[in-house]
């Protein structure tokens, strides 16, 4: 049995299937803000006809509410159609890890009157094309902040690949089949686990502020933070905003591990297992220029191309990446915040010579980017060791000297200029 992995759609063929009660519909006209979302990385390998069968029940966490929802859902790495025949979102009955620092772990379990069909165009299922996003209808559901949600996908037949996003650091469940179970409130039939998120990436609601995006790597990611308890440092940003004077914008995450500003991963040769994703620059309108109510992009990127083989030794390099990202997202309307490159001396990749590199590119951050950037999240400052610079400090290392733990994480957060976002 392959193993299911922790895996944008047009609209082409619709199917109708039986609905749950109470499905879409009604949003209040007005702003959507990003409540959740996830960055697609990657195909799944061995999974080159699809999932035919499967119920995937995706949980993901919410970091704005609204009376209303849209569900992004993504074949991007996709060779070819998939058919989503069913697909549902429901209140999770468990609440997940939230900001105060309790975690109350989903098992696919939903709250009883919940459950709402996702319609697209009115209809139930949609079929999407290969290398194509969808966006729902909108779903009337009161959806809290702060809480976990069940977005479930049945593909009742063989596709081509399978899109996912490697690095949730969130239990999912699935089902294999070939039932559809989208409807089901308990959670007995998804006896499987899975690490990843497959299909789902992004949940918006309905007269939001709007949206802060994190565009990163595997720290945005939060590959060292604790599992299940959304301790990223972009979690510890929506925390900071919900109790701040500022407005309480929706936090999206479109970090992906290993990501470079420059290149692809595995390039030369890069194909669509690659699971460090396409550039920075190649994927910023997907993940950051079209998100809903996107306002703001952190750029915190460049760790990558300077420690990954092929090394970027040339700063001025990275700092031209960096440039060209803020400079699309401004001419698209959106503020800019530079955020510094974290130390990593101890990281097995480590010279002194991409030490220089490092620095450079953090002191023309710091400068504003030659007016590039229109603030600083000085990451590096908040959490390099006082005595040695080069490294994390201890109290926020998570122990491989280029993560944070969870500490180090909500240093980060705390440095992220709120009045600017």
């Amino acid at each position: 049995m392959r193993r299911l992995y922790r895996a944008l759609a047009g609209s082409v063929l619709l199917v109708a299937v039986a609905a749950a009660p109470s499905a879409a519909g009604g949003a209040p006209r007005g702003q959507w803000t990003t409540a959740w979302a996830t960055a697609p990385a990657a195909a799944v390998a061995g999974a080159e006809q699809g999932y035919a069968g499967y119920t995937i029940r995706n949980i993901v966490h919410t970091t704005a509410g609204g009376a209303s929802l849209r569900i992004h859902l993504s074949n991007r790495f996709g060779t070819l159609p998939v058919l989503m025949g069913h697909v549902t979102v429901a209140l999770s009955a468990h609440t997940g890890g939230r900001r105060d620092g309790t975690i109350d772990t989903s098992d696919g379990s939903a709250v009883p009157g919940t459950v709402r069909d996702v319609l697209f165009n009115g209809r139930a299922g949609i079929t999407v094309p290969a290398r194509a996003e969808v966006l729902s209808d909108p779903v009337r559901l009161r959806v809290p902040a702060d809480r976990d949600l069940l977005v479930s996908v049945w593909t009742p037949q063989p596709s081509g690949t399978v899109t996912y996003h490697p690095a949730a650091m969130q239990d999912s469940v699935f089902s294999r089949g070939p039932a559809d179970h989208a409807g089901d409130v308990a959670a007995t039939a998804f006896t499987g686990k899975t690490g990843v998120w497959h299909y789902v990436n992004g949940v918006d609601v309905s007269n939001g502020p709007g949206t802060v995006v994190a565009l990163g790597d595997s720290i945005t990611d939060g590959v060292t933070s604790t599992r299940n308890a959304n301790r990223r440092w972009t979690d510890y940003l929506a925390a900071r905003l919900a109790t701040d004077p500022v407005p309480d914008y929706g936090v999206a995450n479109a970090g992906i591990s290993g990501n470079r500003v420059l290149l692809d991963d595995g390039y030369p040769d890069y194909t669509i297992y690659g699971g460090f994703g396409p550039s920075a620059l190649t994927r910023l309108d997907w993940d950051v220029l079209e998100r809903a109510g996107a306002r703001t992009v952190i750029i915190f990127e460049g760790v990558n191309d300077i420690q990954q083989e092929p090394h970027q030794t040339d700063p001025q390099a990275v700092i031209a990446g960096l440039a060209q990202l803020a400079a699309q997202a401004r001419a698209r309307g959106l503020r800019v915040i530079g955020a510094t490159i974290m130390p990593f001396k101890g990281w097995n990749s480590w010279t002194p010579q991409l030490e220089q590199t490092r620095v450079a590119v953090n002191a023309w951050i710091r400068a504003g980017g030659d007016g590039a950037l229109g603030g600083l999240a000085d990451f590096d400052a908040v959490t390099r060791d006082a005595a040695d610079p080069q490294i994390i400090a201890p109290r926020f290392d998570s122990g491989d000297h280029l993560h944070p733990n969870d500490a180090g994480d909500a240093a980060m957060a705390g440095v992220v200029p709120l009045r600017k976002l």
